[in-house]
């Protein structure tokens, strides 16, 4: 062997990619195991409107294990997707010793159910968080059947359209067990849509009654309490009155 160049010049090859590999090797096994590389900065990219600091403070630490390369960022971004006001969490290392964290908060854009603390976000996903009075009372209220809040919202978007050409402003919208509809206005006013029914669709339905609204309804000396659009060629109406006597 030792007459013929080419293999020696292999072997050496050999010795020193094996020797590269074992010094990185045992670089990453330091970088991993020093504990002079703490993290020392977590930093937030962008202001929490609803998540409070104190909430950050009782998860993070316990998140926090590790040096700044051994810190498991799935970990912190777990524990911090347990927060009721976050959606959504990335992590990201910044050399020398900074975490980025950039978090998504759920926008509320109507309350879900009653006297149970859930919230739709503009997603059309349920989560269960605490908010203001105020905040609270600018949501639209809907409802439904579990696993239907997307649904829900998306039909409640189509009405607030649909009555603006009147108007009038959709505040409820109830999606029932039986997948019939009822839709409350600002003004008190309930609409009964009932169900999709093919040879009458409740888009059909509706607009016909928008059509004539302002001069059948809104011209009425007493506001319907109650509209029932469940009808294939018209709509019946009944006064708060009315609603007494029965």
């Amino acid at each position: 062997m030792w007459n013929k160049p080419h293999l020696l010049n292999a072997l050496a090859d050999l010795l020193i990619l094996a020797a590269s590999a074992a010094l990185l090797a045992a670089a990453a096994v330091w970088l991993v195991r020093v504990p002079s590389l703490p993290v020392q900065q977590v930093v937030f990219a962008e202001p929490l409107a609803h998540t409070r600091r104190g909430e950050v403070e009782q998860v993070l630490p316990a998140a926090l294990k590790g040096n700044f390369f051994s810190l498991n960022l799935e970990t912190v971004r777990g524990a911090l997707e347990k927060l009721p006001w976050v959606r959504k969490v990335e992590v990201r290392r910044i050399w020398p010793a900074r975490l980025e964290v950039k978090v998504e908060e759920h926008r509320p854009v109507a309350r879900w159910g009653e006297a149970r603390g859930e919230l739709v976000n503009s997603y059309g996903e349920v989560f269960a968080a605490l908010a203001g009075e105020t905040e609270l009372a600018a949501l639209p209220l809907l409802f439904g059947p579990p696993g239907t809040a997307g649904e829900v919202l998306k039909r409640y978007g189509e009405l607030v359209g649909s009555f603006k050409v009147i108007s009038e402003k959709p505040v409820q919208l109830i999606l029932s067990p039986r997948l019939a509809w009822q839709l409350k206005l600002e003004n008190g006013m309930l609409v009964d849509m009932g169900r999709e029914q093919p040879k009458s669709p409740i888009g059909v339905r509706l607009q016909r009654f928008i059509e004539v609204y302002p001069e059948t309804v809104a011209k009425r000396a007493v506001r319907p309490a109650v509209v029932d659009l469940r009808y294939p060629n018209g709509f019946a109406v009944r006064t708060a009155a009315e609603g007494k006597g029965k």
